[in-house]
């Protein structure tokens, strides 16, 4: 008896779905002219998903019909009910439905959180994907797609490092598609790379940054973008880089460094940041530049150096003590700074040690194979 109702409940969806929605995909609502039909249109998708609400055996259709739902109130200019309704379904528990369903339902809330401005919830939906199903065969639509909206997010959080990586899961994408067909389009791929190469540099520096910058050195693609290629050259020798770059103006001209601002004022906040960004980090790698080749310098002589002023010379250098990115002492009344710490009595004295016996040791070795040549040549 049970089993007879199911099946009729089944049927009874089944025989209603053909004339809400488009019956290609399962989700697209079917236009309507009249705006009476189309509220009549809507009434029937929320019917019928109440009807399958808390039935296993229809949770496929509830979740097509759900994204129908959302489509119409987003059509209708509501996101904020749209992206709640389509919070209330986790298709991710959904076994009758294919991965990459799965995964275009994922994008969607993704989406439309973000036009609401969710970005926590946009992030913790991210999560639900995993990156291990984007590297599969015929998702690179989805993969490219996915890293779009992660990346407004970390654009949103102004999360350089994370922009980066994301851009260059982008670019990975573009490159392999652009590649495997003959004359394809090289803008996408060259768009990715440039922005990986810019985030990259305005990111902090780190051992993983610094690695990064070492595996996009040696991409021959790099060699087609001349202006990523000289700047990242720039930022991973040990030399001083003057400011602005010769390539300043391109490099901040990109559309990555506006698209997080949701309002104009946002976007000129967002690129006035990441502006402001990019002369820190420059400042940043000049510093620890110096501290590589002088072991005391003069604060005046520092400046000049990084052509700064005394002061904004020790505030830079101030953040980096203070966030542990480099060791320094300023010598105010002796207008000095010191890179090298002051090393105790038992340092030195151990490191003598230490290369004294390393001496012998290379002296017993020489001692040794004269002796051995001796003994060969006397035979």
């Amino acid at each position: 008896r049970r089993s007879q109702k199911s099946k009729a409940i089944a049927a009874l969806v089944t025989k209603c779905l053909p004339w809400v929605v488009d019956s290609e995909d399962g989700f697209t609502p079917l236009p309507t002219a009249a705006k009476d039909a189309a509220t009549n249109q809507e009434t029937l998708v929320t019917e019928l998903r109440n009807i399958t609400d808390g039935k296993m055996y229809l949770e496929a259709e509830r979740a097509r019909l759900t994204r129908s739902l959302a489509i119409l109130k987003e059509s209708a200019g509501d996101i904020a009910t749209a992206a709640n309704v389509l919070q209330d379904v986790h298709v991710e528990t959904y076994g009758s439905i294919s991965k990459r369903e799965k995964i275009e339902f994922i994008l969607e809330q993704m989406r439309l959180t973000l036009l609401k401005r969710d970005y926590v919830r946009a992030y913790i939906v991210s999560n639900k994907v995993k990156r291990s199903m984007l590297d599969e065969e015929g998702m690179s639509e989805l993969k490219i797609k996915f890293y779009v909206l992660l990346s407004q997010y970390h654009s949103h959080e102004r999360d350089a490092l994370e922009l980066a990586k994301c851009f260059h899961a982008i670019y990975a994408t573009a490159s392999a598609a652009a590649a495997s067909t003959d004359g394809g389009d090289d803008t996408k791929w060259k768009e990715s790379l440039t922005n990986t190469v810019v985030f990259l540099c305005l990111s902090e520096y780190s051992n993983e940054v610094k690695d990064m910058m070492e595996r996009i050195n040696l991409d021959p693609q790099l060699e087609k973008i001349v202006e990523c290629k000289e700047t990242i050259t720039s930022f991973l020798k040990n030399e001083i880089i003057h400011y602005p770059l010769p390539h300043q103006a391109m490099l901040e001209s990109i559309p990555a460094f506006v698209n997080g601002g949701e309002t104009d004022d946002a976007s000129l906040a967002l690129k006035g940041h990441w502006h402001t960004t990019f002369h820190t980090r420059i400042i940043q790698h000049n510093l620890r530049v110096a501290s590589m080749y002088y072991r005391q310098i003069h604060t005046s002589r520092l400046a000049t150096l990084l052509s700064l002023t005394t002061p904004e010379t020790e505030q830079h250098l101030s953040n980096m003590v203070s966030s542990g990115a480099l060791y320094a002492k300023i010598d105010r009344p002796k207008d000095i700074v010191r890179f090298a710490k002051k090393r105790c009595e038992e340092e030195v004295l151990s490191d003598w040690a230490a290369d004294i016996k390393e001496l012998l040791g290379l002296v017993d070795e020489t001692t040794y194979l004269i002796q051995k040549e001796n003994m060969v040549q006397s035979h």
